[in-house]
């Protein structure tokens, strides 16, 4: 695992690969993302291994994150982190109008109701949208923008490769 993630000034969504619910989510931020602004990994991929532990407190017994994890600059000394709520919302500013300002309005709910509801969402994802057995495989279109850590032979294969 390097010791920084080489993804330009995108941001980082880290998120159950499991959870359908999930998986959705990301798709859909795949759809939109036409600036190139999001990079994607799941919790469970060695890409982040290091970045997971270095966050434990934000997981659950499963091993999976009890919320989306949104990094900007990640693993470097000046990391952002946003999760939950905030980290949705963050990301629906990197994407093209209308998204921004559908974030900006959306943030006017208070943590105080905005938290609860996600956490309640979180706990039921499961039930309500299903557990996939594994995670799915972006297609090769999609690859560009997964990170996909070193390879058996210690190879970088992140989605960040190439100019950025």
């Amino acid at each position: 695992m390097p010791e920084s993630l080489e993804i330009g000034d995108r941001l980082l969504v880290v998120y159950d690969g499991r959870c359908g619910l999930c998986n959705g989510w990301v798709r859909w931020l795949l759809r939109h993302d036409r600036r190139d602004r999001l990079r994607f990994a799941a919790s469970v991929s060695p890409a982040v291994t290091q970045l997971i532990e270095r966050h434990a407190d934000l997981l659950e017994p499963n091993g999976a994150p009890d919320t989306v994890l949104v990094f900007r600059n990640p693993l470097q000394t000046n990391e952002q982190l946003w999760i939950r709520f905030a980290g949705e919302l963050v990301s629906l500013r990197e994407l093209p109008q209308p998204w921004p300002i559908v974030a900006m309005v959306l943030g006017w709910i208070p943590s105080s109701l905005s938290d609860p509801v996600y956490r309640l969402v979180a706990r039921w994802r499961y039930r309500i949208w299903g557990r996939l057995e594994s995670c799915p495989l972006p297609t090769d279109g999609e690859r560009s923008h997964f990170l996909q850590g070193p390879d058996a032979a210690g190879h970088n294969l992140d989605g960040a490769s190439g100019s950025q």
